[in-house]
């Protein structure tokens, strides 16, 4: 069944419940607890006296109801001497009582019966004309049995006056647990209805307006991490849209050239020297458009988990030399001279087109975002168990504010030098975090230093010699 009032009355009623379940406990171990005490007390109290005034009752049954008289003064008790009727079935015989009046109520008291057949003194609670009573029962022999008997009204009354003040003291404790609990309730319920709020504002666009909330409790730290959360959303949206711009860019300005060199070939009469050189700058373009692409089609297998790696043994230094090779000729057009460093070997599980595509994106990086004359170095080494392939360059490095910035999709480091679509870093990270690495930056003036961190692995051995197979020659 739905509470109506929403989270507010729910607390308030939850509270309700604690304290009246608390109370309510409390009432059901005390009060019979107390009860129980007192009458055990008051039975106690008249077993010791029966045990030493049954002594004293004379053998003469004449003198029996002088002797209960005074045994009820000694006890503050009723008591009643019987005579044995029968011990099978047991009965017995009124002879004396302290009370005057008619003897009925205890002709057949069940705690002198009880002591009768047992032989024993016996004590319980018992009703009579008087209401609870307290019963001791003395067997005096084969002949007799002695039977004390005191009202409980006093210690019941105790017991009831408790029970009467823990009632008003749970109820009174009820509604202010209920006006408490709407109170602080109230409190949780305007703090969450704001975090709503924000949601509802963040969830529209709106990114501006900060999520503030004093609380060090739960409610504080939800408040700051869905602000910080807005942040990033910002960051996020921000990035977005100029990701939007500079991809429109990316797109239109190849389609742009297509397009156009495509009307001149179909419409112009061209020598065969300028139709190649139109083909070739179309290459280029194509060549353009498929990488981005290519680029975004590998970040939406991330984000879908659906880029499978596969993972065996490779050596970097390999994967160095085969992006010198690749790459060189793209460093000399851009004026920069490329350089390998290789420590050793340094193997490593991994996926080896992944890690080559990796190590394309940060050499590409290196190139394009540095002046003619820069020195871009492939360095290769094993450190602490991992395998390690850095590329650094001499240029004039990366600000502090956009270090870690740089690793986000769509980001760019605007200046003369920002090309791209913002992409390559962001594709660079992923793939390693896929292969249970890493890609690291140090910068500082005149040395920048992109690091892909991988687990290192023992490399694979031939039978015939002992020594380990160059990766081309696996098999």
């Amino acid at each position: 069944m739905r509470i109506p009032g929403g989270i507010r009355v729910r607390i308030a009623v939850a509270l309700v419940g604690i304290v009246g379940i608390a109370l309510g406990t409390a009432y059901l171990i005390v009060v019979p607890s107390l009860e129980r005490r007192l009458v055990d007390a008051r039975l106690e109290h008249l077993e010791q006296y029966a045990r030493q005034l049954s002594g004293d009752l004379p053998a003469n049954r004449f003198l029996w109801p002088d002797a209960v008289d005074a045994f009820a003064v000694a006890a503050n008790a009723r008591v009643v001497a019987f005579d044995v009727l029968s011990r099978t079935p047991p009965a017995l015989a009124v002879v004396a009582d302290s009370r005057r009046g008619s003897s009925r109520d205890v002709s057949e008291d069940p705690v002198a019966l009880r002591a009768l057949a047992s032989g024993r003194v016996e004590r319980g609670r018992a009703v009579s004309d008087a209401g609870d009573v307290a019963d001791t029962a003395v067997p005096l022999g084969e002949d007799a049995v002695l039977l004390f008997q005191a009202p409980l009204a006093d210690s019941l009354a105790t017991v009831r006056l408790v029970e009467r003040r823990l009632l008003v003291a749970t109820a009174f404790a009820l509604a202010l647990a209920l006006v408490l609990g709407l109170t602080a309730a109230g409190m949780f319920a305007n703090r969450l209805r704001r975090l709503e709020v924000a949601a509802e504002r963040i969830a529209g666009g709106d990114f501006e307006h900060p999520i503030v909330d004093a609380g060090d409790d739960e409610i504080g730290q939800l408040a700051r991490t869905f602000d910080q959360m807005r942040v990033q959303l910002a960051r996020l949206d921000a990035a977005r849209k100029a990701f939007v711009a500079n991809a429109s860019h990316e797109l239109r300005t190849p389609l742009f050239s297509l397009a156009g060199f495509l009307e001149l070939l179909a419409d112009e009469e061209l020598d065969e020297e300028t139709r190649r050189e139109f083909v070739a700058t179309m290459q280029g373009q194509v060549e353009r458009l498929a990488k981005l692409s290519a680029d975004l089609l590998d970040l939406s297998r991330v984000d879908a988990g659906q880029l499978v790696v596969e993972r065996k043994p490779l050596e970097l230094g390999q994967v160095a030399r085969v992006l010198a090779g690749e790459l060189e000729h793209v460093a000399a057009a851009a004026g920069q001279e490329l350089e390998t460093d290789i420590e050793g070997e340094a193997w490593c599980l991994a996926d080896e087109k992944r890690v080559v595509q990796v190590g394309t994106a940060l050499v590409m990086n290196a190139i394009v975002h540095t002046p003619p004359g820069t020195h871009v170095r492939l360095r290769v080494r094993r450190r602490d168990g991992r395998a390690q392939l850095a590329v650094e360059d001499d240029g004039p490095g990366i600000p502090e504010a956009h270090r870690e910035a740089i690793f986000e999709r769509f980001y760019r480091v605007e200046g003369e030098r920002a090309s791209g679509s913002g992409l390559g870093l962001a594709i660079a990270r992923e793939l390693a975090r896929l292969l249970d690495g890493d890609v690291r930056l140090e910068s500082a003036p005149g040395r920048t230093v992109f690091t892909l961190d991988l687990p290192a692995a023992s490399p694979p051995f031939s039978r015939e010699n002992g020594r380990a197979l160059p990766s081309e020659s696996r098999r």
